[in-house]
């Protein structure tokens, strides 16, 4: 495969059910980035070796460790056993072991422990020094109390537990330091997915700053309405982070390929206009080490809740605008910019609004080339959705 011929903006998080050889096949020639579970170590391989410029991350869990898994199938980055052992479960106040309340079965870790910290660094670089994969993204990264987690009513006898949000925050900023450090000696990327990064200023960049970040949460959530436009525009600046930025629009999640959701072509518009793609815009910030010759800087998905076990696709994730001409500018409700290969737009207030396009533009076709259905002069785009239009 001539891994040249793939330019799209494509990220395959892949941690669900085991990967099956065709999905294989499918993902090298359509993905940018792929998040698979770390014992996946021969696809992750195979993959490295048809497309070494696709960067492959292994699953772990920052702060959780799970019952009845099994040392080599382990998403947490420790066991259950050594952490019960070691005193790195965190406990209530009536000393039993706090389990997450929407995940039965995992544990929260003591995060705000040192040893814990450290012993989880070293054994995650450990894991990954006998693999294929370019580095980690890790999962609870969490900004507050979250999973039914009452920093309140943690073990009064546990004196280093934080006892609000802001605690929780800083263990998991030391944890996220420790493990980037001993990723990056052994050449490795950290890529946590960064939970609602745009509440605090900074955020996104510290801990983006060992070789990228993830938000899963990206101008959508699972159960609440799209955010408004100001709260959009805090996201959008995570595609200027540091390293790789995967942002995932939340969709449907039905169907082999694509579920059809407007959600997924209005995430991808926007991941256009404010990020200028998965290649361009990023002249100014240095490139981390580990990240692969010709790799993408930034990649996009769109999936249902817990859709983890498929290759959603849809053809406009493989279109190639190309550069950007100019910097995102906002005109009669829609945001937009343009490329040397064509424009993207996206309506992110309220109300939607008109967009003039230049002449002769096309929809996406079915490979996502400027083959598709042709586009008038002017497009009314409806609140929240996208479109992009490509110069043939």
């Amino acid at each position: 495969m001539n891994a040249s011929l793939v330019h799209g903006a494509g990220a395959w998080i892949r941690y669900g059910a085991p990967v099956e050889l065709e999905e294989l096949d499918f993902a090298a020639e359509h993905y940018r980035v792929a998040v698979l579970q770390p014992w996946e170590t021969r696809a992750a391989a195979w993959l490295k070796s048809v497309r070494p410029d696709m960067t492959v991350l292994a699953y772990r869990c920052l702060s959780s460790v799970r019952e009845a898994e099994p040392w080599r199938r382990r998403a947490s980055g420790l066991g259950l056993r050594e952490v019960r052992r070691r005193g790195w479960l965190a406990r209530g106040a009536d000393g039993s072991p706090i389990q997450w309340r929407d995940a039965p079965g995992r544990f929260q870790a003591r995060v705000w422990d040192p040893g814990y910290r450290s012993r989880w660094a070293e054994q995650v670089a450990s894991d990954l020094a006998r693999s294929a994969f370019d580095g980690v993204m890790a999962d609870g990264d969490v900004f507050g109390a979250c999973h039914g987690l009452d920093l309140h009513g943690l073990d009064p006898r546990d004196e280093t537990a934080p006892r609000d949000a802001e605690g929780l925050r800083a263990a998991l900023n030391a944890l996220v330091a420790e493990a980037g450090q001993e990723l990056a000696d052994g050449g490795r990327l950290l890529v946590p997915n960064i939970a609602q990064a745009h509440r605090e200023d900074g955020r996104w960049d510290l801990h983006a700053s060992w070789g990228g970040g993830v938000d899963e949460s990206w101008l959508g959530t699972e159960t609440a309405s799209d955010p408004d436009e100001t709260t959009a525009l805090a996201q959008v600046r995570e595609l200027a982070g540091p390293g790789l930025s995967i942002v995932r629009t939340p969709s449907g999640g039905r169907g082999r390929r694509f579920d059809g959701s407007a959600q997924a072509h209005y995430g991808l518009a926007a991941f256009w206009v404010f990020g200028a793609g998965p290649d361009h815009g990023r002249e100014d910030q240095a490139r981390p080490a580990a990240l692969p010759t010709g790799a993408a800087r930034r990649a996009f998905t769109s999936t249902g809740t817990l859709d983890y076990s498929r290759t959603p696709w849809f053809p406009a994730l493989d279109a190639d605008l190309g550069a950007p001409v100019g910097p995102p500018r906002r005109c009669s409700g829609v945001w937009r910019r343009d490329f040397e290969g064509g424009t993207a737009a996206v309506a992110l207030g309220a109300d939607g609004g008109e967009l003039i396009l230049p002449r002769g533009l096309r929809f996406p076709g079915p490979s996502g080339a400027p083959d598709g259905p042709a586009l008038g002069e002017r497009v009314f785009l409806e609140a929240r959705h996208g479109l992009l239009a490509l110069r043939p």
